[in-house]
């Protein structure tokens, strides 16, 4: 007879503790252990055995690394470039891609979608679903025009199943749709469970890269928007993409976190439609695209994401409070980012902002994450408590310290090019950024750049020096005695 035990487990790093603590002894994270049942018998250790012995990324004796072939990079691309940008390039062979992001946020309508262009060049895709019923993968492959014959859907939830119908189908791409319906029954646990999660996932690692067969796991995510089951999860596999969006707006972006074959932080843009997900391959445009004209509080700020410059609308608001204390609100911009900032202006500009109700919103769902946006969203914030708007036609990029200087980002250049191609004709920048931008394009710009080393410079540059000195006299007098 079979012997299990009971234990602890952490969903965070996967450690396992005798009884129950409030505190993690692996990770230290709190209230993150969960009871599991865990089977000890001879059985279940000799397959696990067995299963790490014939593992495909085992070898004999230690070699030097100058020995190793060079691995090839024939990636498998998708034909959607959105998708194949953050895969950097497409998919490698062997490679194990984890796909998150909220319920009903697009991920298998990707997923499907992908089998679809890759059945149509002839290649034979396996789509494994634990949740929904053959009627309903039928529905959304007529309503996204899929008619393949080489897609063979498969719904099982057993691992040992799963493992047998690949190694005699052979496809040459699988979809795990989703990985926490998934359970071994070496297990005694329930699907989903952390044990669980951890073996079903190790064991479609290996079979993935022992048949040089790209897959992509469908996994849910947890309240606070983490991937559902131990952290250890995601550094099992070469690829986490993440899907982001509000489900009330039509835009959708993927973004990557972790990537074995390329450059993190990469995003695709797309646009959720009745017959599935579209790409936007000019997503800048798109995020500009309803800006107000002449309206206070509106700027416009080059960011990167990975290698990719985009443009994005940063609006602030600023209005004498109407209800209880003031409040700061954002979307987009980190909260307690915009709180620093405003500390800042407080005291290096003088603007009395305290006591009043403070907005910031990036335009289009995107986040702001990179120190480079605070220029701009400090401009937004002071041309809506002027009243006053900003140029049009002109971007704002720099970090913002805590004296009130302007420091210089990375990739100023690529920030540049990117304006310049949608047609705006005035840039304010750090002036550390300067000899940089000129080393790489050149000493002659098609657009006006102004450079600026102090957040003051910078208002006085687009306002005029008579708002400066109204509203600044503090440190005008500063800067003039400094002079």
């Amino acid at each position: 007879m079979a012997k299990a035990k009971t234990v602890w487990v952490c969903e965070e790093c996967g450690y396992q503790a005798p009884k129950w603590s409030g505190k993690c002894n692996g990770c230290g994270s709190w209230n993150t252990l969960e009871e599991e049942l865990v089977d000890n018998s001879s059985s279940s250790s000799s397959s696990s055995n067995s299963r790490a012995a014939a593992s495909p990324l085992r070898i004999k004796e230690p070699i030097q690394i100058g020995d190793v072939d060079e691995m090839a990079e024939d990636r498998l691309c998708s034909d959607v470039s959105e998708l194949d940008r953050v895969l950097g390039g497409g998919f490698v062979p062997g490679s194990v891609v984890l796909l998150g992001g909220d319920p009903g946020i697009g991920k298998s309508t990707l997923s499907l979608q992908v089998a679809g262009l890759f059945a149509s060049r002839k290649k034979k895709v396996l789509y494994v679903s634990g949740e929904e019923s053959l009627g309903q993968l039928k529905m959304r492959a007529q309503r996204l025009g899929i008619n393949a014959k080489d897609v063979w859907v498969y719904l099982e939830t057993s691992l040992e199943e799963v493992e047998s119908t690949i190694k005699s189908k052979k496809p040459d791409f699988i979809i795990i749709d989703s990985i926490q319906t998934l359970a071994t029954d070496r297990l005694s646990s329930s699907p989903g469970s952390v044990v669980q999660l951890r073996e079903v996932t190790s064991a479609l690692t290996q079979l993935a890269k022992g048949t040089d067969t790209p897959m992509v796991l469908i996994g849910h995510v947890t309240k606070e928007g983490a991937i559902a089951g131990p952290k250890v999860l995601e550094h099992m596999v070469d690829t986490v993409l993440y899907f982001e969006g509000d489900r009330g707006m039509s835009y959708r972006i993927l973004r990557t976190v972790k990537n074995r074959y390329g450059s993190t932080h990469e995003i695709g843009v797309f646009e959720m439609r009745h017959d599935g997900l579209h790409e936007i391959t000019n997503p800048s445009a798109m995020f500009l695209q309803e800006r107000p004209e002449g309206a206070s509080g509106s700027s416009v700020v080059p960011i990167v994401e990975g290698s990719r410059p985009l443009l994005v609308e940063v609006q602030a608001l600023v209005s004498p409070k109407a209800y209880g204390p003031p409040r700061v609100n954002t979307i987009g911009v980190d909260q307690n980012r915009a709180i620093l900032l405003l500390n800042i202006l407080e005291k290096r500009t003088g603007l009395k902002v305290a006591g009043q109700d403070v907005f910031v919103n990036v335009a289009g769902g995107i986040k702001v994450v990179e120190p480079a946006g605070d220029l701009g969203t400090a401009m937004a914030v002071i041309s809506s408590y002027l009243d006053r708007a900003l140029p049009e036609d002109t971007i704002l990029f720099g970090e913002l310290g805590l004296a009130g200087e302007v420091r210089a980002v990375n990739m100023a250049p690529s920030r540049i090019t990117e304006a310049i191609k949608l047609g705006f004709k005035r840039i304010i920048m750090p002036a550390g950024n300067l000899p940089g931008v000129k080393e790489e394009l050149g000493g002659d710009f098609d657009v006006r750049v102004d450079t600026v080393r102090t957040i003051a410079e910078a208002i006085r540059t687009i306002f005029g020096e008579e708002i400066d000195r109204q509203r600044m006299p503090n440190n005008a007098n500063a800067e003039k005695k400094g002079d």
